[in-house]
């Protein structure tokens, strides 16, 4: 694989609120989409090792859409969480206190269909959704 890549955002919100914003499924079809003409009509999330993750992404139009699926490798309960995609990419989402905040970084294996830059704004756009979700709620 080549080089993982890193997207990161600091959330005013306690570490606990965070993790659950970010892992329950009621809010993950809030903010899990990376612009405003697409949304997350459904996720399920099994929050153990060996646990499925699953979320459906498509445009409003219906035009287009995907599920996005993994599989929990490593799961620490507040603080990180690791799993792997299909296509054996890998994905790992560490929460880190600082202070009255939490600092969020996404660390993933590229896919090789599309640049580097456009992988990371994509996920950066989803990772501020995240963060404008969590702090209005």
């Amino acid at each position: 694989m080549s080089n993982k890549i890193t997207v990161t955002a600091t959330i005013n919100a306690d570490t606990k609120e965070v993790w659950d914003y970010y892992t329950n499924p009621e809010h993950i079809t809030k903010w899990n989409f990376a612009d405003p003409s697409w949304h997350c009509p459904s996720a399920s999330n099994d929050m153990r090792v060996g646990g499925k993750y699953s979320a459906r992404m498509e445009a409003k139009d219906g035009s287009f859409g995907f599920d996005f699926d993994a599989i929990y490798d490593e799961i620490i309960d507040d603080e990180k969480f690791t799993y792997t995609m299909p296509d054996g990419r890998q994905v790992t989402v560490v929460f880190g206190k600082n202070g009255n905040q939490t600092e969020v970084n996404v660390t993933f294996d590229p896919e090789k269909e599309n640049p580097t830059e456009m992988q990371k704004a994509g996920w950066q756009v989803i990772l501020d959704n995240f963060k404008k979700y969590a702090e209005t709620n």
